[in-house]
Formats: structure tokens, C-alpha cells, sequence
């Protein structure tokens, strides 16, 4: 492949708000920058690759693709617009040089795009502004622009970065325009003042090769694949380069692959200049934020720092009665080699040893954490996972534990609601803005105060509301929060589940079950109104009896059974629970499947409460 200079190519990367249209930008960039055959089927969201992301309609993992315009290279990387993968935001901003932020010109800049523009211009890179789907019914592309020039304001922009380019336009119908009265025809708008704006990648003239790992990737033939953007040098395949570790340790590796990135695809090439992101294969073990160098005095370059991880959760072997009936991995040894291989390449995610064998896996927050344990779950795995814990410390002998920052937008028929539930959290309100339908809500408070809200905000606006939070500080702990304020129905019993004792059930709370399913002792079975756990029998059959009972034979009508869904499900159990998570169930359980046992712990849990 003919190699191109610094000065021909421009590293982009594509933040915006979650679902306000980059993925589809990508689409179309790709489409009309030539990187598909003019008869191929593609999908839509194609830089979407992962199926949980198809699903969810999010952006999970940052990934990289190029675009060949011009006799230019346009490297983009789309990024996720959920805070939970802010890392994954983070780490990108040392590959590239400028950003496109992406701005519905309906809703505007929202809670999200805060966050992910505020790391671009601490960077100090070049933006341009994509007004989207201005075909959007009562759009107003002027308030959004005008918005984002505020928010510009707001986060510290310099005056070159405050000076960016806005172009409006729909990425779904193939359009951008600089002014909103031009012809609609393409994207080509968008590609010039790429190319015009964004600056061409700083190089170090006349150094050797040095590279910055910002991300890894996997090849079924080569293993491990070192991403990033060479910032001096060249590289070719064969060579022998230096790994420097994060332990200040220097390893020597020999490069076996190198591959640039064009369309969707990675091409093979002999040799990689300053200023392209590429991918090279040939180390057996690398991780993110290392450095690779041609010369062993070199130095180790600096990596960004993200927020701290704020969540925990334990991981444990599923030790139910139905244990291993679904999974292919299901020991102890291979769910460690699964997070430590999530790890390696999620630099957001650590794990450390729990008790009992278990794992503890920290995060920024549980959605984060969730889409580990679904993947896992559709891999094979069978695990045992725990309610979401913030991660305290002790400063000066003083308990902190972490506070966030929370922007809402709700619809304004909800905002009395929303702010009680918000209070009842310590979540406190610090701006409120009101807009012709909508209000828009700033608040402070404990991480802690956060799990599960996002679910109680869907109820309480219908669907409608939107929240985004960014990690603020840790500040001293907020005192005793009010989780579930519900008990469960707890299954006494292992067996299959019969209607007769689930019409029987339903009269004491909302069931999980329904007839005919599998259950095992210390299992739950359903939730109670009440804040205490009852030991219910849901496998008891009618007794037979020589003596016909009137309405014998009608057949029981069952209230269909209360679903979740993994992120529900981790939200909604309480600390002495479980989510078993299998790839072909999900079932909610206690930790102590024994009442006698639970009981035990219970008296020992209340005995330390005492003590202190």
C-alpha cells in the first residue's frame, strides 16, 4: 500500500450525547468516502459490531476504522456515549487530533455531551460541530448551536476551540450542509472541513519509532494486537522493538504483523509512518497504556488519566443445585482467566481476590459491569454475581466514599416526583432550568445514591426521562441511604413449580415465576410488600381427594410473572443476594440458600452492628 505523509492524514474521533445519530455519521462517511462496493449489502450501524450493542442501540467499545478520501487518510474512531465506558472516551483522546461532536437539533447538548466534550478540550484537541437530524419535526438546529456555544463557554474552550466550524445536516438521509439554507446533496461538506480543520498529526522529525498503546485488539492468527498512533518513526514488519512496561521493566518483542485500517477491514502493510494509526501483532502479553520504542534508552511516554473506578461487584462460582446444567465454564479457574482477560484490554475494570474464592470487580458503574456478565453469559459462563458496592476510603481517618455530578432532562410533569425520589437518595438538586416541555435538573450527591435510580426514572417519566452523571470528587460518607424497601418470597423447597401453589402465592406479593419452571431452595420466587423475606413453598400440589370440589376442573389464571433484565435484575437484588447468571437463565437467589443458615448470619450481622 502506497505510503501516505503526516501532512495527508487527520485522526478524528466522534463523541456525542448517546443515540444522537455518530454511529450513523460513521455510516455515512464510510458509504461516501468509497470504503464499500457499490453493491454490497451493508447494515446500518455497521461500526456497531458487537450484538449487545445492536441491541442496546450504544456504542460499547471504541473502534477504529479509515476512510481513504482524496488521497487522504481519515482515520475516525467511534466512541460510546455512556459514562459507564467513559474510559473507553478517555483513552482515545491520545490518538487522535481533533473531535466531531455530534449534537441532535432537537434535544441539543445534553448531560452526556458534557462529559465527552469536556475530555476533548482538556486535551487540547481542534473540534468541528455536526448538527444532526435536522429533519427531525420541530427541530431548531439554531438553539442547538447556540447551546453548544454556551457549553463551550461553560467547559474552559480556548479561543481556537470556541472558534469551530458548526455544519448541520442528517446522517440517516446522507446530508451536510454549511448553512442550513444550502443545496442537501452529500457529506462532502463534512469531509472539506475535516480536512481544513483538523490538523494534521504532530510528528517528531528525525526520532526513532515510538508508539503509544491506547488500545488492543485480537487476531484468530497473530493473538494480541497493540493499537494506537506512532508519534515518531517508522515501523516495519520484522523489526524488534522494546515494550515499556508500567513497572518501568523494558521487554524486547519482534514485530510479526502490521495493519491499517481501511473501511471495516485491517490490511496488511510493510511499513507504518509518524502520524497513522495502526495495529502490530507479534507480543505475547501487552497491555494498554504501555509504550513502544525502537531503542531501549528511550523513554516511556505518559498516559491520560481516567476517573476511578467507583463500583464493585463479586463474582463467585455458581454453587446452586443447577449448577453447571447450562454453561461450558463454570470453575473457579476459568471465570479468573475470563477477567483477567477483560482486564487486559478494559483499563477501566480490575480485578482483585475476594473471600471464599470469590472475585471482586471494580468499575465505573454497573452497566459497565453488566455488559461483562452478558457477554460472559453468551461465551458460556455460568457466574454468580452481587449487588453493586461503592468503593470507600479512609482519609485522615475519615470515611469518603464517591460523589457524582448528575444532569437529568424529564418531562415537567414529572419534576415533583423525580425530585422527591431524588431526596429520598441525597441526591442534591443544584440548578433547574425549565424549557417548553422538558426541565432540565442538576444534582450532586453519592454514587451510592444512583443505583437503580436510572430504572425509577423510566417509571417515573414514562420512559421519557434522561440522566447522565460524571464523577466528581469522594467526600465524606452521606450517611445511611433507604435501598429496597421490599422483601422477597423466598423458595423453601427444590422441585418444578406448580399453579396451584402459585395461585395461592399471588395473594401475599408479585411473582418472578411462572408454572412449570425449575426452582431450588433459598431461589426467589417473588417480592413481598413488605420489607422481610417469607419462606414460601411454590412446588405444592392439590392434595386428591375421593370427594369432587365445586369449580373443579376451571383451569387457574396466573398475573403473568415480573421479568428482568440483567441491569434490573443486579439493581434491584438486595446485599445478601445473588443474580445467577447462566447462558440460558437468570435467577435471582439468595446467598445462603438455607434458611437455618441465613438465620445464623443474620444473628452475626446483627451482633457486629452492635459492636460498633
Amino acid at each position: 500500500m502506497r505510503q501516505i505523509s503526516a501532512q495527508n492524514i487527520r485522526n478524528i474521533a466522534i463523541i456525542a450525547h448517546v443515540d444522537h445519530g455518530k454511529t450513523t455519521v460513521v455510516d455515512q462517511l464510510l458509504r461516501q468516502g468509497g470504503a464499500f462496493r457499490a453493491n454490497q449489502n451493508v447494515a446500518e450501524r455497521v461500526m456497531d459490531s458487537m450484538d449487545l450493542e445492536r441491541e442496546k442501540g450504544i456504542t460499547i467499545r471504541s473502534k477504529n476504522t479509515s476512510v481513504h478520501f482524496d488521497g487522504n487518510i481519515i482515520n475516525i474512531v467511534d466512541t460510546p456515549g455512556h459514562a459507564d465506558f467513559g474510559a473507553e472516551v478517555e483513552r482515545v483522546m491520545r490518538m487522535v487530533d481533533g473531535v466531531m461532536l455530534v449534537v441532535d437539533a432537537y434535544d441539543g447538548p445534553q448531560a452526556q455531551t458534557r462529559f465527552v466534550l469536556k475530555k476533548a478540550l482538556q486535551e487540547g484537541l481542534t473540534p468541528i460541530v455536526f448538527v444532526n437530524k435536522i429533519d427531525r419535526p420541530d427541530c431548531d438546529p439554531q438553539k442547538a448551536h447556540d447551546k453548544v456555544l454556551e457549553l463551550f463557554l461553560e467547559l474552559g474552550a480556548t479561543e481556537h476551540q470556541f472558534d469551530a466550524p458548526f455544519l448541520y445536516g442528517s446522517a440517516r438521509e446522507g446530508y451536510a450542509v454549511n448553512e442550513l439554507d444550502d443545496e442537501k446533496k452529500d457529506m462532502m461538506p463534512l469531509f472539506a472541513a475535516i480536512l481544513k480543520r483538523i490538523p494534521p498529526p504532530k510528528v517528531q522529525e528525525g526520532r526513532p519509532f515510538q508508539m503509544l498503546v491506547s488500545n488492543i485488539g485480537w487476531n484468530d492468527y497473530v493473538g494480541r494486537v497493540a493499537m494506537g498512533k506512532i508519534l515518531s518513526g517508522t515501523v516495519r514488519g520484522g523489526d524488534s522493538v522494546f515494550v515499556c512496561r508500567k513497572d518501568g521493566k523494558r521487554q524486547r518483542a519482534k514485530i510479526t504483523k502490521l495493519f491499517e485500517y481501511s473501511g471495516l477491514n485491517t490490511n496488511d502493510t510493510a511499513s507504518a509512518e509518524a502520524g497513522n494509526i495502526v495495529g502490530l501483532a507479534g507480543f505475547e502479553d501487552i497491555d494498554i497504556g504501555e509504550t513502544l520504542v525502537a531503542n531501549e534508552d528511550m523513554e516511556a511516554l505518559p498516559f491520560v488519566e481516567i476517573d476511578p473506578p467507583t463500583i464493585q461487584m463479586e463474582f463467585a462460582v455458581n454453587d446452586g443445585p443447577f449448577g453447571g446444567e447450562d454453561g461450558k465454564y463454570v470453575t473457579s479457574r476459568q471465570i479468573r482467566e475470563r477477567l483477567t482477560r477483560e482486564e487486559r484490554s478494559n483499563i477501566s475494570i480490575s480485578v482483585t481476590d475476594g473471600p471464599g474464592g470469590t472475585f471482586l470487580v471494580n468499575a465505573r458503574g454497573s452497566m459497565q459491569i453488566a455488559v461483562l456478565v452478558e457477554t460472559m453469559r453468551r461465551e458460556g459462563y455460568e457466574v454468580l454475581v452481587s449487588r453493586p458496592q461503592v468503593i470507600t476510603r479512609v482519609q485522615d481517618g475519615v470515611i469518603q466514599e464517591p460523589y457524582e455530578n448528575i444532569w437529568l432532562e424529564v418531562p415537567t410533569e414529572s419534576v415533583g416526583a423525580v425530585m422527591k425520589a431524588m431526596a429520598t437518595r441525597k441526591l442534591q438538586m443544584t440548578d433547574l432550568q425549565t424549557h417548553l416541555s422538558t426541565t432540565s435538573l442538576e444534582a450532586k450527591g453519592p454514587t451510592r445514591g444512583l443505583i437503580g435510580f436510572e430504572f425509577d426514572l423510566m417509571t417515573l417519566t414514562s420512559g421519557r426521562g434522561v440522566m447522565s452523571h460524571l464523577f466528581a470528587e469522594y467526600a465524606p460518607h452521606a450517611g445511611e441511604l433507604s435501598s429496597r424497601l421490599t422483601g422477597t418470597l423466598v423458595s423453601m423447597d427444590t422441585g418444578v413449580s406448580t399453579a396451584y401453589a402459585l395461585d395461592q402465592l399471588e395473594e401475599r406479593g408479585i411473582l418472578f415465576i411462572g408454572a412449570g419452571q425449575d426452582v431450588y431452595e433459598g431461589m426467589i420466587v417473588g417480592e413481598n410488600p413488605r420489607a422481610e423475606d417469607i419462606p414460601v413453598n411454590p412446588t405444592r400440589e392439590k392434595q386428591l381427594t375421593n370427594v369432587r370440589s365445586h369449580g373443579e376442573g376451571k383451569g387457574i389464571q396466573l398475573t403473568p410473572p415480573r421479568t428482568f433484565t440483567l441491569e434490573r435484575a443486579l439493581e434491584y437484588i438486595a446485599a445478601d443476594e445473588y443474580v445467577e447468571a447462566t447462558p440460558v437463565h437468570l435467577r435471582l437467589r439468595k446467598k445462603f440458600l438455607k434458611l437455618e443458615d441465613r438465620k445464623r448470619e443474620a444473628k452475626i450481622a446483627a451482633g457486629l452492628a452492635v459492636k460498633r
